[in-house]
């Protein structure tokens, strides 16, 4: 199912209306680009198990901001 609305997520992206979330942690000093999602409730319920792991991974502080924008790669960002 999740194929089926990967032309419609990349239509959204293009036009700037995809909800993302950018995702920035400490220790290592990264951000992370999650999406992109046409409804913002999507995003809201795929982001905790993200989340989830990144504090598993060992980072000390996880915030998130939830934005609707246009996002090419980099998904990821180190400081480095």
């Amino acid at each position: 199912m999740t194929t089926l609305f990967q032309p419609l997520r990349s239509v959204a992206n293009g036009l700037g209306l995809a909800w993302w979330a950018r995702v920035e942690t400490r220790q290592p000093d990264v951000t992370y680009w999650f999406g992109p999602y046409v409804r913002r409730s999507s995003l809201e319920e795929a982001l905790p198990p993200f989340l989830a792991d990144l504090r598993s991974e060992g980072a000390v502080e996880v915030n998130h901001t939830l934005l609707r924008t246009r996002r090419g790669e980099p998904f990821t960002i180190s400081a480095d």
